[in-house]
């Protein structure tokens, strides 16, 4: 059985991984799987010297990708791109890093893949080095670790221990799993809603008339997956409430919750929303449901039914909001920009998304949407139209932009 990925902030992250020729090279499979547990993608990249001392076969069904060599692969019909390699990489750690690579790094040396693909490199740089005592103590070793930290790369400092050559000091490689836990801890600091709780409601709601019929609409609930799925790939902790929907939400950070009528979403959004930091209210909730519903199925004749105002889920928890942050959605067909302000003022929103029925392929069951955005000051931001992907990364830089601190709404993780 395939082993489970728990989140971490390398959900998702693609890591490129150079080894050069140390001893120290025996601990990178360990390093490998680290990474690929936590939901990372890994590529590595191995000089010719450190396939001698680690197994380029572990390393690749360790990976689940091919181990790059050379710039040109062993049957010598396909060429390793380098400058591809570096845009495809969100990280690059090169560990071990011997004094003979660093000394490269340093001068801008190129005579192999790894060093190749590191000057093409745009991406944090992580180096690790790994010598004997005298080596790294040495004045050359000293002044290329400069050279590097003031170029920005970032140096996972070596530890003191036994060493390969039977002396102890300094010049171990750093512990694997330090090395990995500084790593996580970069990446945690650049994502802008790590940490921070965010609910969001999605999909219709079915108001039951019998056990077969039902009062409901066409929301296909695409939109508010997309909004859960952009604040999970930021770092937030995401409670999804969701109508019935057909729509799936795969990630690690949100926990999605199937309800079906408005009474049951406003049960666990009323939960949900007490300990949110950022509340998007992106559900059609059906206004009305049906004063009795049959237990049996209605006959095929003329009815008339007769119906209550459900409860107004954003309205009723904006009365207790203390920090949070509201975001909220209007489905207009007529006079939409004066509708959609009225909605914001009446229900204490900070942002309101303005969708409108007049727009071709937007709203309902659309994989795009055109939206406009307006905050409390009637500031107005038009879009054209585009993936609701986007649209859901645009939504969250507005909400971003109109926080004076990130830390405001923060919460710690428990």
């Amino acid at each position: 059985m395939k082993e489970s990925i728990s989140y971490s902030v390398f959900f998702g992250k693609k890591i490129l991984l150079g080894v050069s020729g140390s001893i120290a090279a025996y601990k990178i499979p360990e390093l490998v799987r680290m990474f690929k547990k936590k939901g990372a993608e890994v590529k590595v990249l191995l000089t010719q010297d450190a396939s001698a001392f680690v197994s380029p076969l572990t390393l690749s069904t360790l990976s689940e990708n091919d181990v790059i060599i050379d710039f040109i692969n062993e049957s010598g019909n396909q060429w390793n791109n380098h400058v591809e390699l570096s845009l495809w990489a969100d990280a690059f750690l090169i560990a071990p890093a011997t004094a003979n690579t660093m000394a490269k790094l340093a001068s801008g040396l190129c005579d192999n893949i790894l060093l190749a693909t590191f000057l093409s490199c745009t991406c944090p740089v992580f180096c690790a080095p790994a010598m004997d005592r005298d080596m790294y103590l040495n004045r050359a070793t000293v002044k290329n670790l400069q050279i590097l930290k003031k170029r920005g790369i970032n140096i996972l400092e070596v530890e003191s221990g036994e060493l390969a050559s039977g002396l102890h000091g300094l010049g171990r490689m750093r512990d694997v799993q330090k090395m990995f836990n500084e790593i996580e801890v970069f990446f945690s600091n650049s994502l802008p809603l790590f940490g921070t709780k965010v609910l969001v409601t999605a999909g219709p709601t079915y108001e039951q008339i019998d056990p077969v019929r039902f009062i409901g609409n066409f929301s296909s609930g695409k939109m508010g997956i997309e909004l859960a799925k952009c604040a999970a790939s930021q770092g937030a902790i995401v409670d999804l409430v969701i109508g019935p929907s057909s729509e799936t939400c795969e990630h690690p950070l949100v926990t999605r919750y199937d309800v079906q009528t408005a009474d049951d979403m406003f049960l666990l959004c009323k939960e949900k929303f007490k300990k949110s930091d950022i509340a998007i209210f992106s559900a059609a909730v059906s206004d009305f449901k049906p004063i009795k519903v049959s237990n049996q199925k209605i006959k095929r004749k003329s009815i008339s039914i007769k119906t209550q105002k459900n409860i107004d889920i954003l309205k009723t928890l904006a009365k207790t909001k203390k920090n949070q942050f509201i975001v909220g959605f209007a489905l207009e067909t007529c006079d939409e920009n004066h509708n959609a302000i009225k909605k914001m003022k009446n229900k204490d929103m900070d942002l309101i998304v303005l969708n409108s029925l007049n727009n071709k392929d937007s709203c309902f069951g659309y994989d795009t949407n055109k939206i406009q955005i307006i905050d409390k000051n009637l500031n107005i931001l038009d879009y054209p139209l585009m993936p609701k992907k986007e649209v859901a990364s645009i939504i969250f830089d507005e909400i971003l932009l109109k926080q004076k601190s990130l830390s405001s709404f923060k919460n710690i993780l428990t």
